[in-house]
């Protein structure tokens, strides 16, 4: 069996779709699933169970898991960049994480969790994923620092040599419909222009960078879940990994295409950032995927343009969600 945490969520969904599609059914997915849309991801889902976060921490905590578990795909966390409640965060994305790695290592459970590039803070260290440097890193919210946290437990007591941390990029596709704010810019300018037949992007308040020239690693969902199960089929692969393309492009390239996926002329508004956004705000990210090709993955990740092609023709204007 393979449990993923997070299951009905934008990234564990995709992973279970793809795995369906290699004929892996035998999976339980763990999550939350409240009172939002995040249901919705699993109804063309093929699992052997649900179970709830809470009380599947409650049955690990007393001894009572008895499936022949194969592997953990940790992707299970509060992915909110802008969530205030530290003390949530840390309980939510560092204890919880710290419980499983250790009963995964104990037991001698295959563990690959989510870790984040908002580790990376705003870059002036670059993007390589690289142990030896981690304790550099300085992120720009508490989210990024819950992650960090776990990155650096994992590194100072030697379990990071057994497990692997993936730093997702900026992830977008189908399945990320119940994200509110957190959604991908691709899906809400997709939105703008169905209903506006413009979109706006925020202006620079960077030297380096004119409006909607800011630059940001976008990854396709597709290509990140191949990136991911890698690892599941590599056992002997550890560490931590960057999850990108290595190829940074602007907002205005990202506009754009949605504009030609929806056989639409481009009409940009440039508008004022929030105040609140401007010190923490990344002008630039692009993945260092060196470590990841060495380890013999051959990285081929879909263009920006095809990506938003597929995600926009085949996904948003079809509502549909990813599955068999």
């Amino acid at each position: 069996m393979i449990i993923v945490t997070g299951g009905a969520g934008f990234i564990g969904s995709a992973l279970v779709a793809e795995l369906n599609a290699q004929n892996q059914n035998d999976i339980l997915i763990v999550d939350r699933l409240e009172s939002d849309e995040k249901w919705k991801n699993l109804r063309k889902l093929r699992f052997a169970d649900y179970v709830e976060a809470d009380d599947f921490y409650d049955m690990l905590a007393a001894g009572d898991i008895d499936w022949p578990v194969q592997a953990i795909l940790h992707m299970g966390a509060c992915s909110d960049t802008w969530e205030t409640d530290c003390s949530y965060l840390v309980r939510n994305n560092y204890e919880c994480t710290k419980v499983l790695a250790n009963w995964a290592v104990e037991e001698g459970i295959r563990f690959i969790y989510a870790s984040s590039a908002a580790t990376y803070g705003n870059g002036e260290l670059g993007f390589t994923d690289d142990e030896d440097t981690i304790e550099d890193l300085k992120p720009l919210n508490m989210y990024g620092y819950s992650k960090q946290l776990f990155d650096l437990w994992a590194k100072r007591t030697g379990v990071l040599e057994n497990i692997v941390g993936l730093k997702y990029f900026n992830v977008f596709g189908p399945n990320e419909y119940h994200k509110g704010s957190m959604r991908s810019f691709i899906i809400k300018a997709y939105e703008q222009i169905r209903d506006t037949d413009q979109v706006k992007l925020f202006k620079s308040y960077h030297p380096d960078y004119a409006d909607g020239e800011q630059r940001r690693d976008f990854v396709y969902i597709k290509d990140a879940v191949d990136m991911t199960l890698f690892f599941l089929a590599n056992p002997d692969v550890n560490g931590l990994y960057n999850v990108g393309t290595g190829n940074a492009r602007t907002w205005v390239d990202l506009a754009n295409a949605v504009f030609a996926a929806m056989d639409k002329k481009p009409k940009i508004e440039f508008i004022d950032m929030p105040d609140h956004l401007r010190e923490k705000y990344q002008y630039f990210t692009q993945a260092d995927m060196q470590k990841l090709s060495h380890a013999d993955y051959k990285l081929d990740p879909t263009s920006l343009e095809d990506a938003i092609t597929d995600y926009v023709q085949n996904y948003l204007q079809k509502d549909e969600f990813l599955g068999a």
